[in-house]
């Protein structure tokens, strides 16, 4: 085994934790339909003034899954929250 291929998880395990992760993301993007939906309904009741717990809790949900997408598709190494930090 060559020295770059000492540094990755054996590919039986890393197929494990893409289907774990393809799983999570499968909830996270129905979720986002719940939070939108939500948010919208706040703007319409809040004279088009957005809640800001939702607006920063969209953002991290958006770098989680972004760092998601980027260990599904082999363009990062490191997977997403609970395994390293929240962003």
């Amino acid at each position: 085994m060559s020295d770059e291929q000492s540094d990755f998880e054996p590919l039986w395990q890393r197929v494990i934790w893409m289907v774990m992760i393809a799983v999570l993301l499968t909830f996270a993007q129905s979720f986002l339909w719940v939070l939108t939906i939500a948010q919208f309904v706040i703007m319409v009741f809040n004279h088009r003034e957005p809640n800001e717990q939702l607006q920063e809790f969209g953002t991290t949900m958006g770098v989680w899954m972004a760092k998601a997408v980027r260990y599904l598709t082999a363009g990062s190494e490191v997977k997403p929250w609970p395994w390293t930090e929240l962003d």
